[in-house]
């Protein structure tokens, strides 16, 4: 009766409101004493604690790299991108299936497996080549550069919702020594009242693949209303805006990257004539423009003869021929000695051309800053012609230059009106001039207003005047402005307008970043840049300033793509560099791979990726140009207009930042020429799906090379759209 009395207790006790407790318990209680039983009747051969003594029965796990290196998953099937129906269609996006159990597998050149552990091999005639011939020291450790900058935070300009130049935390690390991540959480932010920014400070996010290892692409033509000439981030493509105005007055890109490919111009596009020829004459039909016929009817320095735009040495737009305008800015002011003292030209508002071609015979390197409203697409005509060129719009946000890099801007019949809104364009010129710079203005007709307008102006940036000559023989008005080379020229004014920029304020932060109403301190400690004006060319190239720390680490640099270059991409890729003249190095460090190509006779724009660590002014030290730019969209250039590009550990510094990483892809067929060329480095797991997308665009994969986790790929692309 007792224990009656007590079980009966308990159910009462379990159907009180408290009643949990007590349920917990009593499993509890019964889960002990089933342990209890179980350790002591069980026979010892059944132990829990039992030992294996050899795990040969068991599958050891293979990494993801690995198990593509032993065994090759099924060649990946690319849909037909050349269907009539594809033809019709509007401006389509990239068609990606992902069914369940389709495996893809890479192909090698020549259509059969291959093991990536084994050297390179040439797609043309799958020669396998030594070591010592083509096999770099970069396939065995990262960049050494980068290793040793510091991170810096990503800045997301509040208004446009995108990252600012050189500021962002690079996510990724050394892939040869370190594992990613494993987790992230949503990213923190600080605001910056006074720059209208956000800074990233918040906790990692988990990096997944760059590419979908088992999508399928089928490509469209883009049906856009530039056409052949489109640029992305610059062309306007709404149906309601008129053709005169189909360009932008800001960097405004579309919310996904075009996944459409641009097509050649309707007429045909051929090979482009070779560097040095290019100098006087290139194709009309590469660089075809509704508007640029009638032009070349007003021009002399420019003529249309049968199937060639030609450009009769020495025309120029300033009469007396180019020739004659520089050796009269030299004469006017001595210190401007072409090529020794002078280097880095940017040339603002691109008109003649020949400006640029007459400096290079001086070992000038010019840069030509191609304005969003040249509705003849002059900076287009410089590229085919194998200058140096750059499109983007000069209104209300900063270039996307350093500041103080250029020895010389010149602006020859831009007009561009500097006295405007308080000269805040001037004010961004004042910013990327160096120290003791030349600002070189000429014009043939301004009127008493515009003169005394620009008196004023000068004089509150404390800019001299060094001469002011109307040129008998071109009819144009040269004046000659020096930037100040000390601070103690703006203590001096009376008035402090505008006002020196705030001592947080970054100079050198562009990316979506608006002019600032302010003059930049110069730089006066010697351990700052910019106190010092760089050595002579080509000696700058070599030799480093005192404001420059980490001297060792660019000099690694410069060795290691210069042995990559003489042993690889010279001798070992089967590229013909007399083809070569626009080169482009994606993703920049100190400008080691563009000081190693200075002996051929190309150029190079180094790209600094805007979430990486800020080397950009250390390239334009050295003599060479660079621009800041964002990978995730469009780049400043019309379409087919590089040569060569080069990436090397492109894609893995881009994940987690590209919703979609294969626009990247699309972006460089745009802007590479057909038969151009593409290095690509980086790791395996990269390179194995990125191989597939450029066969679905029709590229020859001419060489590809692995070693450990990470290998090669050289391709071409070809010339089959229509």
């Amino acid at each position: 009766m007792a224990i009656t009395s007590r079980i009966a207790r308990f159910s009462r006790q379990v159907k009180r409101p408290h009643g949990l407790c007590v349920k917990m318990s009593a499993v509890a209680a019964l889960g002990l004493c089933f342990i209890f039983m179980l350790s002591t009747f069980s026979p010892s051969s059944s132990s829990l604690n039992s030992q294996r003594s050899s795990f040969s029965d068991i599958a050891e796990p293979v990494a993801a790299n690995e198990k593509r290196e032993k065994q090759l998953p099924k060649e990946n099937k690319v849909e037909p991108h050349l269907r009539e129906k594809d033809k019709t269609k509007g401006e389509g996006a990239v068609h990606v299936n992902n069914p369940k159990n389709d495996k893809k597998k890479v192909r090698n050149p020549t259509g059969e497996g291959v093991n990536l552990k084994q050297p390179l091999v040439l797609a043309s005639n799958a020669t396998q080549l030594g070591k010592e011939q083509v096999v770099d020291e970069d396939l065995e450790r990262e960049n050494e550069g980068e290793d040793e900058l510091k991170e810096d935070t990503e800045v997301v300009d509040e208004h446009d919702g995108v990252t600012n130049g050189g500021i962002e935390e690079d996510l990724d690390v050394d892939p040869l020594n370190e594992e990613k991540p494993e987790d992230e959480s949503a990213a923190e932010y600080t605001e910056d009242e006074d720059a209208g920014l956000k800074t990233t400070v918040g906790k990692k996010k988990k990096l997944g693949p760059v590419f979908d290892t088992q999508a399928h692409y089928s490509w469209k033509m883009c049906r856009v209303r530039s056409k052949h000439n489109y640029i992305p981030c610059i062309d306007i493509e709404s149906a309601t805006r008129k053709l005169q105005s189909y360009r932008h007055h800001e960097r405004s890109c579309p919310k996904t990257p075009p996944m459409c490919l641009v097509p050649l111009p309707p007429k045909g596009y051929d090979s482009p004539i070779q560097w040095p020829e290019s100098k006087l004459k290139i194709l009309h039909k590469n660089v075809e423009h509704p508007k640029l016929e009638s032009f070349t009817k007003t021009k002399t320095w420019v003529m249309l003869s049968g199937e060639y735009l030609t450009f009769p040495q020495n025309e120029s737009e300033f009469k007396g021929g180019v020739n004659h305008y520089i050796e009269s800015i030299e004469e006017m002011v001595p210190d401007i000695d072409w090529g020794r003292n002078i280097r880095l030209v940017l040339d603002v508002g691109c008109t003649d051309s020949s400006f640029s071609s007459a400096l290079l015979d001086k070992e000038v390197l010019t840069l030509t800053l191609g304005l969003k409203d040249d509705l003849v697409d002059l900076a287009q005509v410089a590229l085919e012609r194998g200058f140096a060129a750059v499109v983007s719009p000069f209104r209300a946000r900063r270039l996307p230059f350093p500041s103080n890099v250029f020895d010389t801007i010149h602006c020859g019949g831009c007009n561009i009106p500097w006295h405007s809104n308080g000269g805040m364009l001037l004010l961004e010129i004042n910013r990327i001039l160096r120290p003791g710079g030349y600002f070189i203005l000429s014009s043939k007709h301004d009127t008493i207003e515009e003169e005394e307008a620009m008196l004023a102006l000068m004089a509150s940036i404390c800019w001299s005047i060094l001469a002011h000559k109307t040129d008998e023989t071109s009819e144009m008005g040269v004046k000659i402005y020096q930037k100040p080379e000390s601070n103690d020229m703006y203590e001096l004014r009376r008035k402090k307008s505008p006002p020196l920029c705030k001592e947080n304020e970054n100079p050198d932060a562009t990316w979506y970043v608006p002019i600032k109403a302010c003059l930049n301190s110069i730089p006066s400690a010697i351990e700052q840049r910019g106190t010092e004006w760089p050595n002579e060319w080509p000696q700058r190239l070599q030799t480093f300033p005192e404001w420059l720390s980490n001297k060792e680490s660019v000099i690694a640099d410069t060795e290691h793509w210069k042995a990559i270059v003489d042993k690889s991409y010279f001798i070992g890729m089967g590229i013909n560099w007399s083809n070569v003249r626009n080169v482009m190095d994606m993703k920049a460090i100190y400008g080691g791979f563009a000081a190693a190509l200075v002996p051929k006779n190309v150029w190079v724009m180094n790209v600094v990726p805007v979430h990486a660590p800020d080397t950009l002014p250390v390239i334009y030290e050295r003599g060479l140009v660079g621009t800041y730019h964002d990978w995730c969209e469009s780049f400043g250039t019309y379409p087919r207009t590089y040569d060569l590009l080069h990436a090397d550990h492109l894609f893995s510094r881009l994940k987690n930042r590209c919703k979609q990483p294969v626009g990247i892809v699309v972006e460089m067929d745009r802007i590479l020429r057909p038969g151009g060329w593409a290095i690509i480095r980086d790791k395996l797991e990269i390179l194995d799906p990125l191989e597939v997308i450029l066969r679905s665009l029709n590229w020859e994969i001419r060489m590809t090379y692995a070693q450990d986790k990470e290998g090669i790929i050289c391709a071409q692309k070809t010339i089959w759209r229509l």
